[in-house]
């Protein structure tokens, strides 16, 4: 009977640890990453997407502007609207990028797609320098993804040309000595020159003295 007894509460126990683990609606885990990002090939491309985006821009249309962004950059904008409480056409203004200050459309290089995800390098020729502006593929096109980007989200399709070119700059350049090490280094060549073997100048002797 006490057998038969212990063996009903192991299967019990088994049933509620069985019931304690069901992942069902109310019981997901949170420590589970997201799913990966998955799309499909489109014949839109990053550059055309930031072209797009830059004509909105320069013809002031808040609702062009606002459908080259990703909803997560839509939401994005709504929530900095909100913060600053500014007007949501007031936040879109400048499309994000300081690259939309330019007069005629910046250039444009250096387009790498990895997935779902692309970037684009354009000249901000108001500071001299290049912004590499991040994209997503979304909805048959590609999207400007500045809120995945200040999400954490954004996957960078690799290093940009801009930062390749500084890599190599730095490889490049001359390793610069401390100037305490070029002292030091003085200090220890003088110390070896002192104590060098006497130069030899051959048999040393006393002078005859003189006949008188």
């Amino acid at each position: 009977m006490r057998i038969f007894v212990c063996f009903i509460l192991v299967v019990s126990l088994c049933l509620l640890a069985a019931g304690c683990g069901d992942s069902g609606p109310g019981n997901v885990n949170s420590n589970a990453s997201p799913p990966e990002r998955t799309c499909s090939p489109i014949s839109d491309t990053p550059t055309a997407a930031y072209t797009r985006l830059f004509d909105a821009v320069k013809a002031k249309d808040t609702e062009k502007i606002k459908g080259e962004m990703s909803a997560m950059s839509q939401e994005f904008a709504q929530s900095l609207a909100m913060r600053q409480k500014n007007p949501i056409e007031k936040v879109y203004e400048n499309g994000f990028t300081g690259t939309t200050f330019a007069a005629v459309l910046p250039e444009i290089r250096d387009e790498r797609i990895l997935g779902c995800w692309g970037a684009v390098e354009v000249k901000n020729e108001k500071e001299n320098r290049w912004e590499d502006l991040p994209f997503v593929n979304e909805n048959g096109a590609w999207r400007f993804a500045v809120g995945e980007l200040f999400s954490g989200e954004f996957k960078s399709p690799g290093k940009s040309q801009d930062t390749k070119d500084k890599e190599a700059a730095n490889a490049m350049r001359p390793v610069e000595v401390p100037v305490n090490m070029m002292s030091n280094t003085n200090t220890m060549n003088a110390n070896i020159n002192s104590n060098k073997a006497p130069k030899y100048d051959g048999p040393q002797v006393e002078p005859l003295p003189k006949k008188k």
